[in-house]
């Protein structure tokens, strides 16, 4: 479908009312706006249908499902509009300021058990965790009397607080590996992780020159990547996380999420039905936002009895560079489902297919 650019002009004026990348300020109902305008569209043709390419993605399992003979095809427009699995896991370290270091307890009594310990860190520049962390901590005796290469876990993973938690259903990140003391003379940016360290944790300037805390580096080995409740999950090769790049939204997506579920119902609405065409729709909710597109859960009605819950990756047609970029890439994609549903055609049959890409990444029956 191509855009009459008077009209998005005109549409996205109306939304874009700051500039600054890190003001996500409330979008304006693209349905309740394109009624208003209605008289601006013809209302006696039918919008075609968008290409559907849909892949389901559980726990690290991938199967074609629909739409294209070409798996190669499908998996390449995958590709294109989702983060690779080393971008996203970047993301969440990169994201996340603290998580649970998980060591191998040396105290009398539980000898080898996992003993897990709230820990703040920052990141190196090839990803690696930073603590700054007391000699007298339990974590640190149990690192310093553990046998030579005990290898120990960091877990982290987004924050699912407020009235918008979501619980498991937040993407997390596991790395497994040996925790080395850093000394002046391996720790040539020693100046750099110092400053970042105190821009992060605003605690840092009054104990990083005493004699009992020490920065130690997380050195992993294995890194596993959960993205949420029953979707994808995987192993992540350490070489590409290191040289992964986290997403440019990372730190402004949870604020995006909160604002389309509560303030778009409506428009959610219009995707669901008309851009997914799924039918009975009981329930939808925007569960990622990131440079690439957006991912969308969907509740349905199958039979009295039974629920099917299906998410789905919308694609933005270029990837964005800042909040108002993402604003204004929801918004056509808002558009585009309204138009859907009110029958709308630009009669542009014999143009360039420029339809929203769209796959199926998780499904799940309750029966």
């Amino acid at each position: 479908m191509h855009y009459r650019k008077s009209v998005v002009a005109v549409f996205i004026t109306s939304i874009a009312s700051t500039t600054y990348v890190n003001s996500f300020t409330s979008f304006t109902s693209s349905a309740s706006t394109q009624r208003k305008r209605a008289s601006l569209f013809p209302s006696d043709t039918i919008v075609k249908s968008p290409s559907l390419i849909a892949a389901t993605v559980v726990n690290g399992e991938t199967a074609v499902i629909n739409s294209t003979d070409d798996n190669d095809e499908s998996d390449n427009i995958d590709a294109n509009i989702r983060l690779s699995i080393c971008e996203r896991a970047r993301t969440v370290t990169s994201v996340c300021r603290s998580g649970t270091l998980c060591t191998i307890s040396q105290s009398e009594g539980m000898e080898g058990a996992p003993f897990g310990s709230f820990v703040d860190y920052v990141l190196d520049e090839e990803g690696n965790p930073i603590f700054l962390m007391n000699e007298l901590s339990m974590h640190t005796s149990n690192i310093e009397q553990g046998a030579d290469g005990s290898m120990v876990t960091l877990f982290t993973q987004l924050k699912s607080t407020g009235l918008d938690a979501r619980g498991q259903d937040v993407s997390r990140c596991s790395l497994t590996g040996v925790v080395e003391k850093l000394d002046d003379d391996d720790f040539p940016n020693r100046d750099q992780i110092r400053l970042r360290y105190s821009l992060t944790h605003s605690y840092a300037d009054r104990v990083m020159d005493s004699p009992k805390f020490h920065f130690y580096r997380l050195c992993p080995s294995k890194i596993f990547f959960v993205s949420g409740f029953g979707v994808t999950s995987s192993w992540v090769p350490v070489e590409d996380y290191n040289s992964a790049s986290p997403d440019i939204l990372a730190r402004e997506s949870s604020d995006m999420i909160q604002k389309l579920n509560r303030e778009h119902t409506e428009d959610l609405a219009f995707v669901g039905s008309h851009l997914l065409a799924l039918p009975n729709v009981q329930d939808i909710q925007v569960t990622n936002v990131d440079r690439l597109g957006l991912d969308i859960r969907v509740t349905s009605q199958l039979t009295r009895l039974k629920l099917i819950t299906e998410e789905f990756r919308l694609g933005f047609r270029i990837p964005v560079l800042s909040v108002e970029d993402a604003k204004s890439e929801i918004m056509k994609i808002f558009q585009e489902a309204w138009e859907k549903g009110q029958g709308f055609d630009w009669g542009d049959g014999d143009a360039e297919d420029d339809s929203i890409p769209i796959c199926k990444i998780a499904v799940q029956r309750l029966d």
